[in-house]
């Protein structure tokens, strides 16, 4: 019984019934712990700063600074779990999406699957590029694994027949037959087979970032030492300055800006994935903001992938017959590719069936070709099925190549033993919205770039098909001085110069998005600033790229600059708010101290200000955006300048009122909560004014920012009117403070736009 199931595989209701009784081949995830994301939240660096001001808070004896302190703590730590289950939901549920397919034998018949579906005793075929859905022993030929993700070892292991193979692990060379042997929380890994990229490396907005969070904790610093030194010089109490040092340091330093730049990003994953768009690297969204050349593969990009034979030129003694049944012999039927397919078919057409595969070696890029050893007659005979090139390299006879019409379409060639018998041609038509999608992309300032392993006479003709103007050249005449510009496609293009090609590009300055789909893809796609792995993809090449296409054709595309741009345009509406008013507070408390010697701000308004300052950024990823039909760029200095404009502004305004209000006569907790006002009005008004290119006044913003952004106004009315945890002041002065934040956005808005910034 055991052979039969080895050799046939599984009934489709044997399979039913061992799915129904032992579950599918997926291990349940824990369900995200929300309490106990915001304990350990509660426990870091971070919390240990405002932990230590609390604690000095309350030997002073200060209850309401205490209280508000824990508020901080309690709030920081709430929106960080907040942020954190919403990516979490998003990226589990792109996980599931992003499961693998094997191709297995039900019923006597090869069909693929969805990874979950497998049971133990299944017949599975596994190749090059898969990742192994189950633990499995091999039956035949032998495979080069990579086993890191089990072992942590980097080499790759062989396995004989007969080994077993674990899931979750990526096969780098070979093709085989295997059996499953466990499946889900049974097998080794015991954990859930996903192509999510757990490993990313950081983009160009992280590098950015870590640049920022770096100046604004050196100012920090050297603010804190002023302070000091002066508090020191005065004979003033430096104990008490500690928990105003501590709550300056956590307002300041943009700690959480990664997190919510990751919220951001997972909500624009979610509404790509609608789209039949799958992210498996976050970071890739952000990075097609900046995309200005796209290299796109010529098969199953913008042609259909779907080819079929147009041409036979045979170069032997054989019937054109018996070349198509050598042909159809050394196809791979277990699982084909599309030359596979298209040779079969056309074979099928003619009622030419193949011979009886004694061997079989399937199709690999290194060798090139798949190989067959057939019966023909009382003869044992080898074929060969692949690369031209490779093949005329292996044979001894040397036929006329130079009548061939290379432009009608790509070639397969055809050996038997050492002799080269047939060539085809196969033609793969454009996709009908491909040159449509290729002008949309190129409207939005990307260059596009057509990769191909086709001949050039080929390749120009399909280039010229879609509308990409410009040269094609062989990969062996791009040089130095190639002028990227003038490329309309590279030919005779093979997959490990890709990788090459990637780097040439991102060298020159250019930030580099990818299509892909084999294993030896995946280098390139790792290495592509938006590595995008097409519908048929292998395994290993979507978990190298950075995004999933699930359906054929350059459109999703689009669709992935528009999420890029949305992106782009919420986080810098968040970065440039955050640089300018830590500048402006920073400016204004330190200012304060050293010319009338009291900190401007009491600890309750200051986490007041940090804590409604926070809480637009939990619905800025709804924001309302303009969609850029020109990359963006992630430029310190172009932030630091619009920043800059609006820092000294806010500053310079604020340091009059700030003085205005010393002169009334006003308790230091009444000057305080009238620079509260300030603060406030005049933050929640940056939001409003970087969101957008227009005037602020004329883009209207989300309900969830606008109400957001009233809720704060309103709140900071209510307590500054009653004095609930702050020093109430007269309605006038709230208004007066209202009037001038306005005026004042209205000249920082004319100034900008004078600025053309």
């Amino acid at each position: 019984m055991k052979n039969k199931v080895v050799l046939t595989g599984l009934t489709q209701a044997e399979a039913q019934k061992r799915l129904a009784a032992n579950g599918a081949n997926t291990v349940t995830e824990p369900p995200f712990n929300f309490a106990k994301a915001i304990l350990t939240r509660l426990w870091e660096p971070n919390a240990w700063i405002l932990e230590g001001a609390l604690l000095i808070e309350l030997v002073l004896g200060k209850g309401i600074q205490a209280g508000f302190i824990v508020l901080m703590l309690l709030f920081a730590a709430v929106n960080g779990a907040i942020q954190s289950r919403r990516a979490n939901t998003v990226l589990s549920s792109l996980s599931h999406d992003l499961t693998p397919t094997t191709a297995v034998n039900r019923d006597g018949k090869w069909q693929r699957l969805a990874s979950q579906k497998l049971v133990v005793d299944d017949l599975i075929s596994i190749r090059q590029g898969d990742i192994i859905p189950a633990d499995v022993r091999l039956l035949t030929d032998t495979l080069e694994i990579n086993e890191s993700s089990i072992s942590g070892e980097s080499d790759a292991v062989r396995h004989q027949p007969g080994d077993t193979a674990y899931a979750g692990t990526e096969i780098l060379s070979g093709n085989a037959l295997a059996v499953v042997t466990a499946t889900g929380a049974n097998s080794r890994s015991g954990k859930t087979i996903s192509l999510i990229n757990q490993s990313s490396a950081p983009g160009h907005l992280q590098k950015l970032l870590g640049k920022i969070i770096g100046y604004l904790a050196i100012l920090d610093a050297l603010l804190a030492v002023i302070l000091i030194i002066a508090a020191a010089i005065r004979h003033e109490n430096l104990v008490e300055m500690l928990p105003f040092l501590a709550m300056l340091f956590i307002a300041t330093i943009p700690i959480a800006m990664p997190s919510s730049f990751a919220v951001a990003n997972s909500v624009e994953a979610k509404a790509l994935s609608k789209k039949q768009v799958l992210v498996s690297d976050l970071t890739g969204i952000q990075e097609a903001a900046n995309m200005n050349l796209l290299l796109v593969d010529k098969t199953g990009t913008i042609t259909a992938n779907k080819p079929s034979v147009v041409a036979l030129y045979n170069f032997s003694d054989y019937s054109d017959t018996t070349v198509v049944q050598f042909a159809a012999s050394a196809a791979d039927a277990h699982n084909q590719s599309v030359v596979d397919a298209a040779i079969l078919h056309y074979a099928l057409a003619q009622h030419i069936a193949p011979l009886v595969q004694q061997q079989f070696t399937p199709f690999n890029s290194s060798t090139g070709y798949s190989q067959a050893t057939v019966t023909a007659g009382a003869t044992s005979a080898t074929v060969r099925l692949g690369s031209l090139k490779k093949l005329v390299a292996q044979t001894s006879n040397h036929p006329d190549l130079n009548a061939i019409d290379y432009a009608a379409g790509r070639t397969t060639a055809i050996a038997v033993g050492d002799q080269l018998i047939g060539l085809f041609i196969l033609q793969d038509q454009p996709r009908t919205d491909s040159a449509q999608a290729i002008q949309s992309i190129q409207s939005r300032g990307v260059k596009v770039v057509m990769l191909t392993g086709d001949n050039q006479k080929t390749a120009a003709a399909v280039a010229e098909t879609v509308g990409l103007r410009g040269q094609v050249i062989s990969y062996t005449d791009l040089t130095d001085d190639t002028k990227i510009t003038e490329l309309a496609g590279i030919a005779d293009v093979v997959p490990e110069n890709k990788l090459a090609i990637a780097k040439r590009m991102q060298h020159e300055g250019y930030i580099v998005g990818m299509t892909g789909d084999g294993v030896n893809d995946a280098p390139a796609l790792k290495q592509a600033d938006v590595g995008i792995a097409v519908s048929t993809a292998v395994d290993l090449a979507k978990r190298s790229a950075r995004m999933v296409m699930l359906t054929d054709g350059l459109t999703p595309i689009i669709e992935i600059l528009d999420a890029g741009h949305r992106v782009y345009q919420r986080m810098m509406t968040w970065t440039i708010t955050k640089l300018s008013r830590t500048a402006e507070l920073t400016l204004l408390l330190t200012l304060g101290y050293l010319i009338f010697h009291f900190i401007p701000l009491t600890l309750n308004a200051m986490i007041l200000v940090a804590i409604l300052n926070d809480c637009v950024t939990l619905v800025l990823g709804t924001d309302r955006t303009t969609i850029s039909y020109r990359p963006e760029s992630w430029n310190l200095a172009k932030l630091s300048k619009i920043a800059g404009i609006l820092a000294l502004g806010w500053s310079a305004v604020g340091y009059g009122w700030l003085t205005w209000l010393q002169s009334l006569g006003l308790t230091t907790a009444q000057v305080s909560t009238g620079l509260y006002v300030y603060l406030i009005f005049s933050a929640m008004l940056t939001i409003l004014m970087t969101r957008t290119k227009k005037p602020f006044w004329a883009s209207r913003p989300s309900h969830a920012v606008a109400i957001a952004i009233g809720g704060n106004c309103v709140l900071t009315l209510v307590l500054s009117l009653t004095g609930w945890g702050i020093a109430a002041i007269s309605p006038a002065l709230i208004g007066l403070a209202i009037a001038i934040t306005i005026l004042t956005g209205i000249v920082l808005t004319a100034i900008r736009f004078a600025a053309h910034i």
